[in-house]
């Protein structure tokens, strides 16, 4: 049995030790962490996944941008303990944070990610939305949570303001 949760305080460092266990050495150099540094994550959508015992099986995360000064969320990292995957943990994490985003009242949701795996939850790729170098333009991805939300909005992506 899986519980989903709000990542707390005291979560913070586990589920920083599950992103450096599944992502490469240097994670933290990639762009999208340059977004993050110094921004709070949008508490209501970090979730985790905790298997009956207690252990972290699974967590996401979420943060503010502004993309051409329009706002929106960077939704990353988001990782699955290798013994975990093939579960659809991670598929339940993207499911339910984005219902929880758009029950927030948020208009829209961007990441760094691959088409061929997001497209199934509703991301297809943001033309004119430029994520700071160096990252691939075909694996900027966005879902509009409300209609129309993606329309006009362009530019750079840039931090939120601290």
């Amino acid at each position: 049995m899986i519980r989903l949760a709000q990542e707390t305080a005291e979560d913070w460092w586990e589920v920083e030790a599950l992103y450096d266990l599944c992502f490469a050495p240097g994670r933290e150099a990639l762009s999208s962490y340059r977004l993050r540094e110094g921004v709070p994550p949008v508490a209501p959508l970090c979730l985790i996944a905790r298997d009956a015992g207690g252990i972290l099986a699974a967590a996401i995360r979420y943060w503010p941008v502004q993309v051409g000064g329009a706002q929106a969320l960077l939704l990353g990292p988001i990782a699955v303990h290798p013994t975990r995957q093939g579960e659809g943990l991670g598929a339940a994490l993207i499911r339910e944070s984005v219902e929880r985003a758009r029950a927030l009242g948020f208009a829209r949701v961007m990441l760094v990610g691959d088409a061929p795996y997001y497209s199934r939850f509703g991301f297809a790729r943001l033309d004119g939305v430029e994520m700071p170098p160096p990252t691939n333009p075909d694996r900027v991805l966005g879902i509009e949570l409300t209609p129309g939300a993606w329309d006009g909005v362009a530019g750079e992506v840039t931090r939120a303001n601290a």
